[in-house]
């Protein structure tokens, strides 16, 4: 099993964007839960070499392994005690709303209706209509993300990135692992 070191929670910070979008929805999976060999499979296969760097990058570790950090001591030393104190995002929702359910579509649909309620409903009743009627017609995954992929252009414009970004993260977590790839 894979976890996030400090510098792997430091990465998934809105506004610290070092990592490609490959690198992080693999740093968005390692929470101790996901089988190495299944993340592994991810990206056709890729997921093996991203899995490889971020060990080696220090921005991942083996459970239990006690090798966070490795070769990275001095860097985190340097950090202040504000980035090393664990990240609420890995176990606690944008709204503060903790989530231990199980990843899936329903479960992210429902996070997209209720974005539109509590964001748009009251800036702009006409779009979060517009967002709810798409939400109901969109029948597969594809169209699914497609929606949530222009509410989240939509969050940026009304609350900014940082606000875009940690939705977006929040979907990753809360969708099925093999649609990751869909939204790469």
């Amino acid at each position: 099993m894979l976890r996030k070191t400090e510098k792997g929670r430091l990465e998934l910070r809105p506004g610290n964007r070092t990592l490609g979008q490959r690198e992080r929805a693999i740093l968005l999976l390692a929470d101790g839960q996901q089988s190495e060999p299944q993340m592994a499979g991810l990206f056709t296969g890729d997921g093996r070499q991203l899995i490889d760097v971020l060990l080696e990058r220090g921005y991942l570790e083996r459970q239990g392994s006690g090798q966070a950090g490795k070769g990275h001591a001095k860097e985190i030393q340097h950090m202040p005690k504000s980035v090393l104190e664990p990240d609420p995002a890995s176990t606690v929702g944008g709204h503060g709303d903790a989530f231990t359910g199980t990843r899936s579509l329903a479960t992210a649909r429902m996070f997209l209706f209720d974005l539109s309620e509590r964001l748009f409903a009251p800036r702009d009743k006409a779009l979060a209509a517009r967002y709810r009627s798409a939400l109901r017609e969109a029948r597969d995954a594809v169209a699914m993300l497609a929606v949530g992929r222009e509410m989240i252009v939509d969050v940026e414009a009304l609350a900014g990135s940082e606000r875009a970004d940690g939705i977006s993260e929040r979907l990753a977590k809360l969708l099925p692992v093999e649609l990751l790839e869909t939204m790469g």
